[in-house]
């Protein structure tokens, strides 16, 4: 039985594989400047996410979301949720 004391590994975020996922979600329809404003961001926060620099917030990664339609787990991770492990 696990206790409160044992830690959870930390997984570490891939920043440059979640800006190659942000630049997906672009696309090429938009610029950055009408992306940044869709996403309610500076043109030049958005280019730090999308170039690896920054990683975004909850509210930019919720926005990215609703955007897409892509999940939140798939924007971080490049993978599907899978449900609560046992």
């Amino acid at each position: 039985m696990k206790t409160r004391q044992e830690k959870i590994s930390e997984p570490r975020v891939d920043r440059e594989a979640v800006a190659r996922r942000i630049r997906e979600i672009r696309g090429f329809d938009l610029t950055q400047a009408e992306f940044a404003r869709k996403l309610g961001v500076s043109q030049a926060m958005l280019s730090k996410y999308e170039g690896g620099q920054n990683t975004p917030t909850m509210d930019i990664l919720l926005k990215l979301k609703v955007f897409s339609g892509r999940s939140i787990d798939w924007i971080v991770t490049g993978e599907e949720g899978r449900g609560p492990a046992i």
